[in-house]
């Protein structure tokens, strides 16, 4: 696990520690240290903690223009015992709300496991954004999490989309196909 690293090649466009709107602003990575851990494993010193002892994430892009991120998450989803989802929501998401933020895309494809507790935390967050038009998308998420995630109901909340060459947009590209669909979806 060490060896994932979250996706850089926008880094030319957004690095969300040098954003001043951003929950990681200023924030220094190192390249050598490797301290965090899901299962054990050593994960990559560029991931991002937020909380969480079991998920991990990484802001790839923020438009505050067009009111979206895309951010890519690794580890277990754990709301059963760690709760994530409240931390991710308290601790990421509410200060991107406060900041104009009503989209969000959420790359899951590393994220192994997903524990559900109640999708109190998922309803407040749609709520949160729905005036505004907002939506939340995980895309790639593996087909066991995918199983957790309709089972606990949480797509009533967040959108389970397919998108496997995502990393061949550019951000706003990407966003664009992530929108027109959910405008299909809603039509």
């Amino acid at each position: 696990m060490h060896e994932i690293e979250p996706f850089y090649n926008w880094r030319h466009l957004y690095i969300a520690e040098e954003d001043e709107n951003s929950p990681f602003y200023g924030l220094e990575h190192s390249e050598f240290e490797f301290s965090n851990t899901v299962y054990n494993y050593y994960i990559h010193p560029q991931w991002d903690e937020f909380g969480s002892r079991t998920l991990y994430i990484k802001v790839l892009f923020v438009d505050y223009e067009l009111n979206y991120t895309i951010i890519e998450l690794i580890g277990e989803w754990n709301d059963a015992v760690e709760n994530d989802v409240m931390h991710l929501k308290r601790s990421i998401v509410d200060l991107m709300i406060a900041k104009g933020i009503s989209k969000y895309i959420l790359i899951t494809e590393n994220v192994l496991n997903f524990h559900s507790s109640d999708t109190d935390y998922y309803e407040e967050w749609f709520e949160d954004i729905r005036d505004d038009g907002g939506w939340i998308v995980a895309i790639n998420m593996p087909e066991q999490t995918q199983y957790d995630f309709h089972r606990s109901r949480i797509d009533h909340y967040v959108h389970l989309m397919e998108s496997p060459n995502w990393r061949t947009f550019q951000p706003h590209d990407f966003f664009q196909s992530i929108d027109n669909a959910i405008l299909r979806l809603l039509d």
